[in-house]
């Protein structure tokens, strides 16, 4: 279970006043967390099984298939994620994410005794090996949003950068020696003892999974709609700029990173080396991950966050273009080092930066839609450097993904990441439900909103401005056909219109906003010059048919309600 803002630069302090010198950041300080530490360690256990079994699954597939077959064994894992982890992340964040963690650690455990039945029994094939690989791959995708969504329910907002990557450490700290142990096991005992030790590294987490209870916030509302709960998801993110931008680099940078874990086998069998030595190659990049993972904290307080990941993804990509080309095992391990290092820096930073720039309703969605963009990158990476590997050669592969890593750098000189050091999208939970005149229920609907300002002329630039940004935040969180207009016969009154489906998603609607949207209303009050606040008026769209009996605001709901109450 692998991949906030920055904090703020220590201040230099006269040697003459040490006491005012603040600390370094601390890599581990999240894990004073109990609740944290317990989950981090058992997961640490679980990534050495997956681990294990990786090198097992992708030694074995090169022993009985081609290049392109092997290539495909990551791919087979990475490609569940990209297809199921939006409706995993939907779940996670409506309905009780410990539940999903202990179902999918479950399901992950069966499928890998059965892998290690089915090969102790001689009855696996290339493409039987990777369907359960591919299973495997799918409870790595209902697991992930859920997991990563709840670090943020163990440990306070201050400690959520560090613990992100303690994630990536701990994944790393197993890539680094997990290999090796995975290819003793396989060499001494085969790659069925290699699956089965595998499902016995889930065990610690579930039985943690099981004890933990964590507080979980009363819900005052119906649960959404899986189908809804995912388009939801998608509008959020797409409608969020700081989202999107990590969602392009990401698919980018995984096309590129996947080709040095992908062709590794080939990498270790070209070199004359059997599976230690792919162990040890594997090995090498974990060390450097976890490198990477313990100067991260430092890195983030003293740069900003698209410098590092340039600087990373640069090294990175050197890297490749050397493990390609290099004839020596001596060479080749230090460049794994820095490949390592630079996997875990961009992709640990792309995970903390879309978790600090969406609110907590949404977390696991965006976490899911990051993970969509990141291994779809890498499964179709994979594919493509196996094909290229087996039809030009291991060296051509890994110098052409070294080209699509120097893409990744030049795309974030136009889309850059986005700073989150003063950003706060904890919800804002000052808006209550109004009163009605007339009787509403959940689903009556739709519903239209207006709210009237008046602007003066010379304010009208600075109006524009914040209603552009204000329109993207109404449409993020749910309004449909947003318009602003302006008043033919008094040109000082403005009016922003939206419509909502229903009353509920009305409700949800006013219950998204965060306290960083929250600034955008001040200072729309501010320019507003009525001597009241802005006036709203929610009404109910309705046809010219009869009322009749019906009086549940369906599409036939008569009298507008026009509140002229406080704004929304």
């Amino acid at each position: 279970m692998s991949s906030t803002a920055a904090p703020p630069s220590p201040a230099s302090t006269p040697e003459a006043e040490p006491p005012a010198a603040p600390s370094r950041p601390s890599a581990l300080a999240p894990l004073r967390h109990p609740v944290f530490r317990a989950v981090w360690i058992t997961s640490l256990v679980t990534n050495f099984g997956g681990l294990i079994q990786s090198v097992g699954a992708a030694w074995m597939m090169s022993s009985i298939a081609s290049a392109q077959m092997t290539a495909l064994v990551q791919a087979s894992v990475t490609l569940p994620i990209m297809l199921l982890s939006l409706a995993a992340g939907a779940l996670a964040d409506t309905v009780d994410r410990r539940k999903i963690m202990l179902a999918a650690q479950s399901f992950m455990l069966l499928v890998s005794a059965g892998l290690a039945a089915m090969t102790w029994m001689g009855w696996i094939t290339p493409w039987v090996l990777l369907s359960f690989t591919f299973l495997i791959g799918c409870g790595t995708a209902f697991n992930g949003p859920a997991w990563q969504a709840s670090v943020g329910d163990m440990v306070p907002r201050e400690d959520l950068a560090g613990a992100v990557t303690l994630n990536s450490m701990g994944f790393n700290m197993a890539r680094s020696v997990g290999p090796a142990i995975g290819g003793m096991i396989v060499a001494a005992a085969g790659a069925a003892a290699a699956f089965a030790v595998n499902a016995v590294s889930y065990l610690g987490l579930l039985f943690v999974l099981f004890r933990w209870k964590p507080d979980r916030p009363k819900q005052t509302l119906p649960r959404e709609g899986l189908l809804a709960a995912m388009a939801g998801g998608v509008r959020y993110a797409f409608l969020s700029p700081r989202v999107t931008a990590v969602l392009l680099r990401a698919v980018v940078f995984g096309m590129g990173a996947s080709a040095v874990q992908a062709l590794m086998p080939l990498v270790a069998r070209e070199g004359g080396g059997g599976p230690l030595v792919f162990g040890l190659l594997l090995g090498a990049f974990g060390v450097g991950a976890v490198g990477g993972a313990l100067f991260i904290a430092r890195l983030r307080a003293r740069y900003e966050t698209e410098n590092i990941v340039r600087v990373a993804a640069l090294a990175f990509a050197a890297a490749a273009a050397v493990i390609g080309f290099s004839p020596w095992l001596a060479l080749t391990l230090p460049a794994l080092l820095i490949a390592g290092a630079g996997w875990v820096l961009v992709l640990s930073t792309f995970n903390v930066t879309v978790q600090m720039s969406v609110p907590r309703w949404v977390v696991a969605r965006a976490l899911a839609l990051y993970q969509m963009a990141a291994f779809g990158g890498m499964a179709g990476g994979s594919w493509l450097w196996g094909a290229l590997a087996e039809a030009k050669g291991v060296e051509l592969a890994l110098g052409m993904s070294a080209g699509v890593l120097l893409l990744s750098v030049l795309i974030g000189l136009r889309v850059p990441l986005p700073s989150t050091a003063n950003l706060n999208m904890d919800l804002l939970r000052r808006w209550t439900e109004p009163e009605t005149a007339l009787p509403i229920e959940p689903r009556s609907g739709p519903v239209v909103v207006t709210i009237a300002y008046r602007i003066r002329e010379e304010d009208i630039d600075a109006f524009l401005a914040l209603m552009d940004e204000r329109r993207r935040i109404r449409r993020r969180d749910g309004a449909r056909q947003w318009h602003l207009m302006r008043d033919l016969a008094e040109p000082d009154i403005w009016v922003e219109k939206y419509q909502t489906p229903t009353w509920l998603d009305y409700v949800r609607h006013n219950q998204r906003m965060t306290k960083s949207d929250a600034e955008i209303t001040i200072r729309l009050h501010a320019l507003h010059q009525g001597p009241e606040r802005p006036v709203v008026h929610r009404m109910i769209e309705r046809t010219t048919a009869p009322l009749g009996h019906n009086l549940h605001g369906d599409r036939n709901f008569g009298d507008a309600l026009t509140d002229p109450t406080r704004l929304s």
